[in-house]
This record gives structure tokens, sequence and C-alpha cells, in this order.
């Protein structure tokens, strides 16, 4: 209290060590928060199935899964029939394409898909109704249109509902809207959309007869292993392939994409914290130093305090409890600090921001290791004075 600027210049370490530790942790939650809720966006449970293969074209090049013939409408029926893990299903083909709507039109992609390519994806409908198992068993011309869509064919305010409009010269009819879901993790647009039955966009507008992809929900998160492997199992036996053959297919969980990124999120995280933690070590020195210079100033008063009965554990504790003290008051401030910093970044960066109980706990923790750290050698060295020395110095 008598050198109040000193303490605080001596806290300032500190502060802005436990501060930069709790927004960079806050930072890196916040942006693995963000990860996990949009993929789980995407749907939670979602399997993916592709073709897949090993065969190289010249140079060396793999051929691309779009080009791949492997997977059939068969084996979306039989993944369907045989699976116990599974839920819903939808074969899933995609042409590129000009949408058109009189004098207006716009680049976009057609899915061909299934109706529960919607449960399996968790898209509501904003307005109109889904197509049906008849509207692809007829592979009638009727879609749904994303809110990117609507807004660069339709004019404000107009009802798209009923309409017919043209995607690469097929007249087809819109029966329904999709409510709006933003951008993807990976930036893109999943508004930018139209969704058909996928018989419509095999025959009327790739004329194929195998689907690119097929998308299926499993039971639940946890069950998105076992949903693979009998995934895996099935199309094995479907495709006829022998116990020494490669898969001409592969089976991708939503799980597994989301642990991916949260483990290199999290890897971020840490790496950002650890290069705020080194502000604590400087804060750490910082406290050493003020310590020492504690010591010596007041030699005086501890020969005085030893000559009157102090023991040297006495002193060793005054000394370290100044300093655990110092510390902690330093980390309170940082705590404090580093909330608003992360609250600062959320509202004027638009960074998603998580402070998290943990965080905080740790800081608190490092405080009072510091300080016990860095104020033990000057609390120790000031404990083994001489009573007669120390009480003799100028």
């Amino acid at each position: 209290m008598r050198n109040k600027f000193r303490a605080f210049l001596t806290m300032l370490g500190i502060i802005i060590g436990v501060g930069a530790v709790i927004a960079m942790v806050a930072i890196g939650e916040g942006s693995k928060q963000s990860i996990r809720d949009q993929l789980s966006g995407m749907g939670s449970n979602m399997v993916t199935i592709r073709p897949f293969s090993n065969t190289t074209v010249g140079g060396g090049a793999r051929l691309g899964s779009s080009g791949l013939q492997t997977l059939k409408i068969e084996d979306a029926d039989a993944i369907e029939k045989q699976a116990q893990y599974i839920t819903a299903i939808s074969p899933a083909v995609s042409a590129n394409g000009q949408v058109i709507n009189g004098a207006l039109n716009w680049p976009t992609s057609m899915q061909g898909v299934s109706p529960d390519y919607l449960n399996i994806r968790d898209w509501k409908l904003k307005d109109g109704v889904s197509f049906t198992v008849a509207d692809v068993n007829s592979a009638a011309k009727v879609c749904l249109i994303g809110q990117t869509v609507m807004k660069n064919i339709f004019s404000p305010g107009e009802d798209p509902v009923g309409k017919i409009i043209r995607f690469n010269k097929i007249p087809i009819k819109i029966i329904g809207v999709l409510e709006e879901k933003g951008e993807n993790t990976f930036g893109q647009d999943q508004d930018d959309i139209i969704l058909a039955p996928y018989t419509t966009v095999q025959k009327r507008m790739l004329a194929i007869s195998y689907v690119q992809t097929i998308y299926a929900s499993a039971v639940d998160e946890q069950s998105s292993v076992a949903a693979t492997n009998e995934i895996s199992t099935i199309l094995r036996k479907q495709h006829k392939l022998k116990s020494s053959d490669d898969d001409d297919f592969s089976v991708r969980t939503q799980a597994e994409l989301i642990s991916t990124i949260s483990s290199t999120s999290q890897l971020l995280t840490v790496l950002l914290a650890a290069i705020a933690g080194i502000s604590l070590v400087v804060g750490g020195i910082g406290i050493m130093n003020i310590m020492y210079v504690s010591v010596t100033e007041r030699t005086k008063e501890i020969g005085l305090r030893m000559s009157i009965g102090a023991r040297g554990i006495d002193i060793l504790l005054q000394f370290l409890i100044e300093a655990i003290l110092i510390s902690i008051t330093g980390g309170l401030i940082g705590v404090a600090l580093g909330i608003t910093a992360s609250k600062l970044v959320n509202i004027f960066l638009s960074w998603p921001t998580l402070v998290t109980e943990s965080s905080i706990l740790l800081s608190f923790l490092v405080c009072a290791v510091t300080g016990v750290f860095f104020g033990y050698y000057p609390a120790q060295k000031a404990s083994q004075l001489d009573p007669i020395e120390a009480l003799r110095y100028e």
C-alpha cells in the first residue's frame, strides 16, 4: 500500500497475461463452437456416401468422384432395407446451370434428391409443400428453391410458389421455398440451390442412370460409427467385392468432420493461449524483481522483527503472501479485462467468442502458482537474513 504505483506496474504483466489468455481462449472456443453449430446445422447425424476409385488416368491423376458410376439407386434401396442404424436415405445427383424467370436469370445448381433429404439436412420449408415419392417415381418437373435463388429471380414481395421457371431451358414448377440456412463452415452459400426429385435431374437434366452421392441419417450421433460399418458391409456385398478388393465407395460422417475441424481449432486455441501465456512469465519475473527490491528496502524492518521473536517462517510467509496477493489481484483485474476484451471482439469484429469457466479457473490457478514460484526465492532470502546484520543495514 505504501508503493501503490509500483505495485500496479508489478501487476501489469499479470493483468495483460491473464487478459490475453482468457481473450485468446474465448476466441478459440467461440470459433470451435461456431463450427460445430454450423456443421450440426448441415445434419449432425448425416452420413455421406460417394464413389471412390484408386484408378488413375494419364499423369497419375485419380478420377474425380463425380465421373465415377459405382453407386446405383439399388444401393440406396439396399441400405434403406437392410441398415438398422439408418433412419432416412436419399440418392443425390447435381446439375449446374442457369435458372431463368422472365428477364431475370441466375447461375446456380439443381440438386436431385428424395423427399427424405430435408429430414437428413434438418431443412424446413418456409412456404409451399415438398415433393413426394409419387413425384420421384414420375420424374415430375417440380422443385423447391433456396432463398438466394428466390431473391435473384423474383421481385421483392413476389410469391414464387406455383410459378414456372426454366433451368437450362427445361420448364419446372416451384412448389415450395426453403428456409434460410446461410453460409456453411467453408463459406459456401447453402441457400443458392434448387431441390428437385432425383429422377427428374437424372432423366431430364443429366441423362444418367447412376447417382453421384447417397445421403443418409444415422439414428443418432453416437451411432454414426456403427452406421458407417453397416453401410460399408452392405455396399461391399452389393458391389460383389472380394475381401482383397478395395472399396469402390467412401463413407464419411458429419461427426468425423466435426472432430477433425474441432481438433484443428483446439490446436490453434492452445497455440494462441501459449503465446499469451508468455506475458504471464514476464509478469512473474516482474514480481520476482520487485520482491527482491522490497526485501532490500525492508532489510532493517526484517532485522527488527527477528530481534523481537519473528521466526524465519514468519518472514518467509510475509513476503510470500505479498507476492501471491499481487499476483491474484492482478489476475482478478486480468479476468475482467479478458472478459471485456472478448465481448468487444464479438461486438465490433463479429467474431464468435465463448468465455469458459475452465479458462477463468485456470487463470486463477496460474496466478497463484506464479505468485508462489516467483515470490518464494526472494521470501526465502529474506527469511535467512542475519538479524544483527539486518539491523546494521543502511
